[in-house]
């Protein structure tokens, strides 16, 4: 198998996780702490498939994202392991599907590093995204 056709299959195999819920556990689609942090740019999709904090940490940020990176990290694990790719591979193809499913207002990391509020047009994204 090619190494653009193993991009192409783990880059399918993210998408699917991604629109089922997976990738951002449905816990935290559910916890309104998460969700005011998210829709006030207090949180953020970093490149790498984590949640990042946006500007000051506070004790329950600090709480929010590191239990929803615990449960990504445990999931991306997993689903590496079933496309014969390396946790690093998957996470940043995961973060690369959660960068593009932002909503206008919400926060990600650039490619250069930097916290870009999504507007209405494409998210600037990492080159090596699928």
């Amino acid at each position: 198998m090619t190494k653009t056709m193993t991009k192409t299959m783990l880059a399918a195999a993210v998408a699917a996780t991604a629109l089922g819920g997976i990738a951002t556990p449905a816990f935290a689609q559910r916890d309104p702490a998460y969700a005011a942090a998210r829709a006030s740019g207090e949180v953020g999709e970093k490149m790498d498939g984590y949640l990042g904090i946006v500007g000051a940490e506070t004790p329950e940020l600090r709480r929010i994202v590191n239990d929803i990176n615990i449960k990504r990290r445990a999931v991306y694990a997993e689903r590496a392991q079933a496309n014969n790719a390396t946790l690093e591979e998957y996470a940043l193809t995961a973060g690369c599907q959660a960068i593009l499913a932002t909503s206008p207002g919400e926060k990600y990391q650039a490619p250069d590093g930097s916290w870009q509020t999504r507007s209405s047009a494409a998210p600037l994204r990492d080159s090596r995204c699928p």
